[in-house]
């Protein structure tokens, strides 16, 4: 599949005196899989969002998108790979009603009428809002309007999905059926979703993180080699998940946990695996 996003030795800074943002950082994301980039606020990940769709130019190094170069030239090709989810849906909407607003990006690019439709119908039936069509955005809650704009940005067919703090100003049980339906997304349509995120709840779907700190890659790994550093994480800024503080919690009570437990169903199992050995 190959890599579908490459930095390499990217610099930048928002002012030219100013402090680097991103200090000469290298890394690579595979096509068709889920990667998670996080970090405290400040540490440059919402950043590396903005250099990936050419909202902001490298100071330094070079990117690439699905092997193409990004430059001047080549960013409104690239930007038609790229599908990008902020944190307030809010400030997405244009349309009067939920159909408008999903129609809107593909009148933008040219879509004919009738594909149109048919892409409207696929995408807000993808995110479970087709009975919203008509709605006016501003009646629904913040996970629908989440939902809907995915659906605008899934119509468009991108090849990848970043999704920028898109789930920050949600309750817990939005943000799971957020990230659940953009994964069931990405796994049926063979999409990348790269997950922008402080987080670390996020990353436990993930495939791979890239954890950032002041602007350096801090550490690389799937969700379990990021987890493992512990109480690291707490010293860059970043709060451990519920599942590994209980884990270290009855740790020190006697109770034997093993690895790093990153749901609550697999804590529950380990608890379980840990009375049966007690029995014996």
């Amino acid at each position: 599949m190959g890599n579908i996003v490459e930095f390499h030795n990217v610099s930048f800074r928002y002012q030219a005196d100013g402090p680097y943002v991103l200090k000469n950082i290298s890394f690579n994301i595979e096509a068709n899989k889920t990667t998670a980039i996080i970090g405290h606020n400040g540490s440059g990940k919402s950043t590396i969002a903005k250099l990936m769709n050419g909202l902001l130019a490298v100071e330094a190094g070079e990117i690439y998108i699905d092997g193409e170069r990004l430059t001047e030239e080549t960013v409104w090709d690239i930007r038609r790979k790229i599908g990008m989810v902020f944190q307030n849906p809010d400030n997405q909407f244009v349309g009067t009603t939920v159909r408008d607003d999903v129609a809107f990006g593909m009148e933008n690019s040219g879509f004919d009428r009738q594909t149109m439709i048919e892409r409207i119908d696929e995408a807000l039936r993808a995110v479970n809002m087709l009975e919203y069509m008509e709605t006016e955005p501003h009646r629904l809650s913040g996970g629908q309007k989440q939902r809907v704009a995915i659906a605008g940005i899934i119509a468009l067919k991108p090849k990848l999905i970043v999704l920028d703090e898109a789930t920050v100003m949600l309750d817990p049980i939005g943000r799971h059926e957020i990230l659940q339906t953009i994964n069931d997304l990405r796994k049926r349509e063979n999409l990348t979703l790269i997950m922008v995120t402080h987080d670390l709840e996020e990353i436990i779907q993930a495939d791979y993180v890239i954890a950032l700190n002041q602007g350096e890659i801090w550490a690389e790994g799937t969700p379990l080699d990021i987890l493992s550093h512990g109480d690291q994480l707490k010293e860059i800024g970043l709060d451990v998940p519920f599942t590994i503080e209980a884990a270290n919690l009855l740790r020190e009570k006697g109770v034997q946990i093993d690895g790093f437990p990153l749901t609550i169903e697999s804590l529950v199992e380990a608890l379980w695996n840990h009375y049966q050995k007690a029995k014996r």
